[in-house]
């Protein structure tokens, strides 16, 4: 295996979506308490890519092992990854349980360190980041596969962030992780939406290979709406979040992508074709990712 077809196994495009939320949960928490845990957050910056890493690579694995139909036979031999590189299946999985494992390792030495409640979170995430793909009935292909990508991804590495800088201090209250889910729906939001778009694409595909996600039951049209509504409720709770004192007034400068973003989405209500306008989705969320930690450090700075 090259490295070209390393970081598609991986899918290295989609990495923003586990670095985000991390940048924010610093952000938040530097803005709001003035201080980090540089350490720490280094360590669970490194176990939290290698899981994602380890989560995509079984979602690879997951899917072409499964596939043992005819229709699922020629879908696995000329879409994933693993059939069209020819790659060894059993190598594959020992690649993907040695990232885990390290991830977990490092995990088990940040919960040592800092308590109980993160073992809470991170099984959560392990629990989660497993039957996304795996088990009799992953999530990946039911109507909740949106809600628990972007909540795990989008909240729950912000909130471990923000735990692993503050779990020394009183400020963990209730209200504190309200504000933090309210500060991480952009995030929340932007994947969600990301999951989305893949699923309207796959619509067709998905029938075939007896996936019943949420495009199944609403349709297309009522789906792209969705996936529209998703962005609008990303740019409400990054304003409410300004309103409410925990981001920087800069952040509203993030309301630029606003212009860029609509424009991607008309384009895909018109045609919402995997290789043709997928990658409106996958420029939405960056376009959401680097406008709001852009404006969001120019916030900290000016602050």
């Amino acid at each position: 295996m090259n490295l070209q077809v390393f970081l598609e196994l991986v899918e290295i495009k989609a990495k923003i979506a586990s670095v985000w939320p991390f940048l924010l949960g610093l952000i938040f928490v530097f803005y709001n308490f003035g201080h980090l845990n540089g350490g720490l957050s280094v360590l669970f910056f490194i176990a939290m890519f290698l899981f994602n890493i380890a989560v995509d690579i079984n979602d690879n694995y997951q899917d072409y092992t499964k596939a043992d139909d005819n229709q699922a036979a020629e879908w696995k031999k000329h879409t994933n990854v693993i059939g069209v590189h020819h790659l060894n299946v059993r190598g594959i999985f020992t690649l993907m349980a040695s990232f885990a494992g390290v991830a977990a390792l490092i995990g088990l030495y940040l919960v040592w360190v800092t308590g109980w409640p993160l073992l809470v979170m991170g099984l959560f995430c392990f629990l989660v980041g497993y039957i996304y793909a795996g088990g009799p009935k992953p999530l990946s292909g039911t109507p909740t596969g949106e809600f628990f990508a972007g909540f795990t991804m989008g909240f729950m590495i912000m909130a471990i962030t923000v735990y692993l800088n503050l779990y020394q201090t009183d400020a963990l209250t209730m209200t504190l992780w309200w504000r933090v889910l309210l500060a991480s729906g952009v995030a929340v939001m932007a994947i969600a939406a990301l999951l989305l778009a893949n699923n309207i694409c796959d619509a067709k595909e998905d029938l075939e290979l007896n996936r019943t996600t949420i495009v199944y039951y609403l349709g297309t049209r009522k789906s792209l709406w969705l996936f529209a509504g998703f962005y609008i409720v990303g740019y409400l709770s990054l304003i409410a979040s300004v309103l409410l004192g925990d981001l920087p007034i800069w952040t509203l400068l993030a309301l630029v992508s606003l212009i860029p973003v609509t424009k991607n989405i008309r384009a895909f209500f018109q045609v919402h074709v995997k290789k043709q306008t997928f990658i409106l989705a996958v420029r939405n969320l960056g376009l959401f990712a680097l406008s709001t930690v852009v404006a969001e450090a120019l916030g900290l700075l000016l602050a």
